[in-house]
């Protein structure tokens, strides 16, 4: 078995103003760092307006195409919220985003591969059902937890999020989903604001791991191999789909946790283990954050290399 790299020169024409942390270059870093491994190359597709749907409103996406703008046309870049842009291009790379996790959960599921990572921009996590926020257009996690659930009719699927920022989108859109478990770990006190341990989700399918500014690798593996395994050893899901963020790292510039390179490695592969164990090992990971360009290419590599270990 192998690892999946699935991924689009499409969600390179995601265009954000200069100086804006969710840049092109970070996935065109993402994807140096990668090109030495030995991976399966898979063209993302785009996802259809019915895989959307499973979670956003057709009048979102109404909304979203009717503000989209053309090319050539002035003003290129349009302004969603304080964090939130879209360019002509924009809406095709966030339907690769979904359309790569959806192709990786169909080849991790018919055993095509062992896991799959699908490097695409924009990132996912925060999007919520009818609101672009914190970079993000479509919850591509939870579409693919979802898709995972209806589609192929897994009993239960489990998201975990180890972005620094903390993913609202997917707590809001699979709060609900009694099928779907959903934990995060992010810095606290930080944007967007949520991600308190009360937040528990509508059939108690929600946990949250704050940590504390300045915090590192101890009280990361603390939750991770504590709280974090327990959980999900409980629930026993048939597929983890991983929110990758690489932003609590020592390095970022938007958050204060001080987690260290073998961190990541460690994590990754502590993940990997436990997918072995509950669920054959099938994963499907999909990049979030990490706005060091350097320090994310190297922690995403890091992540990988575990993914192909894991597979192998």
């Amino acid at each position: 078995m192998t690892t999946a790299l699935i991924t689009h020169a499409d969600c390179l024409r995601h265009e954000t103003p200069e100086g804006h942390a969710e840049q092109v270059a970070r996935l065109e870093h993402v994807l140096a760092a990668l090109e030495p491994l030995d991976l399966l190359r898979v063209r993302a597709p785009l996802a259809a307006d019915d895989d959307i749907l499973r979670l956003h409103p057709k009048s979102y996406l109404d909304e979203l195409r009717e503000k989209l703008p053309e090319e050539g046309a002035e003003p290129r870049l349009l302004q969603l919220d304080e964090d939130t842009w879209m360019s002509p291009g924009s809406l095709n790379a966030a339907y690769r985003g979904v359309g790569a996790a959806l192709r990786a959960v169909d080849m991790v599921l018919a055993g095509e591969v062992g896991n799959a990572f699908c490097a695409t921009r924009p990132p996912g996590h925060h999007a919520e059902a009818e609101k672009p926020m914190g970079f993000c257009l479509f919850g591509t996690a939870a579409l693919a937890a979802q898709y995972a659930l209806d589609h192929h009719r897994l009993a239960r699927v489990a998201i975990v999020d180890f972005d620094v920022h903390h993913g609202n989108g997917s707590q809001e859109l699979l709060s609900g989903e009694p099928r779907a478990l959903v934990i995060t770990s992010q810095q606290v006190p930080l944007w967007p604001g949520t991600g308190a341990a009360d937040e528990t989700g509508g059939h108690n399918n929600v946990l949250n791991l704050p940590l504390p500014p300045g915090s590192g690798s101890a009280e990361m593996r603390a939750v991770w191999g504590g709280a974090a395994t327990e959980r999900l050893r409980a629930f026993r899901p048939d597929l983890i789909v991983i929110s990758a963020g690489f932003d609590a790292h020592a390095n970022d510039p938007l958050a204060q946790l001080e987690w260290e390179d073998e961190d990541y490695s460690w994590l990754s592969a502590h993940l990997c283990a436990l997918a072995d164990e509950l669920c054959g090992g099938r994963i499907v990971s999909t990049l979030e954050g990490g706005y060091d360009l350097n320090t994310l290419a190297r922690l995403a590599r890091r992540h990988v290399e575990e993914l192909i270990k894991a597979a192998t």
